[in-house]
């Protein structure tokens, strides 16, 4: 993950927003602090109704799923998702309802199937689906459900995701700035 991040350039100016699994007592601020101190961007963990801003890295807390909604964030404890809280297909989904074909989903390395599901909703409105290459997954039965639940957009080696990402952000740049016109 930190290496993705690392990839994306400061003129990129995407909000991004992880949900990992993690268990429910680890340390709140943890893994925010852990990327941190490997990329330059403002990395924090979300908040209910938290704002989202340009540049900035979110980060589910344990034990609460991250669910976007227009313009901020909602935490939630709902039940787990396939025994996870927070669950990656609760954040996919809430992402490609509030924000359609503006979403980039990517799954990487994991041991159970969620987020297979959010992101197949994310491509289905539009939004582009990225999948980490099983052969070089640590864990590759999240990338291999992925890969089974919708159609890629690329399926990549962890160390060629962020460059993709970057080549998408470029893309679309000049056509959100005649938009906005």
């Amino acid at each position: 993950m930190g290496q993705v991040l690392a990839d994306l350039p400061a003129d990129i100016d995407v909000p991004i927003a992880i949900a990992q699994h993690r268990h429910p007592d680890s340390q709140e601020g943890g893994l925010a602090q852990l990327l941190r101190a490997q990329i330059e961007r403002p990395v924090l963990d979300a908040e209910d109704k938290m704002q989202i801003e340009p540049r900035h890295v979110y980060v589910a807390p344990p034990d609460y799923h991250l669910l976007v909604e227009r313009g901020s964030f909602a935490l939630s404890v709902d039940e787990r998702i396939r025994f996870a809280r927070p669950s990656i297909d609760v954040l996919f989904e809430s992402a490609a309802d509030a924000y359609g074909a503006r979403v980039i989903g990517i799954i990487l390395t994991g041991a159970n199937d969620d987020g297979a599901g959010g992101l197949a909703r994310i491509k289905q409105s539009g939004g582009v689906a990225l999948i980490q290459d099983p052969e070089g997954a640590a864990r590759r039965t999240m990338p291999d459900a992925a890969i089974a639940g919708t159609v890629a957009d690329a399926i990549l080696p962890l160390e060629e995701i962020g460059k993709f990402v970057y080549g998408l952000c470029v893309k679309v740049a000049p056509v959100r700035e005649a938009t906005e016109a």
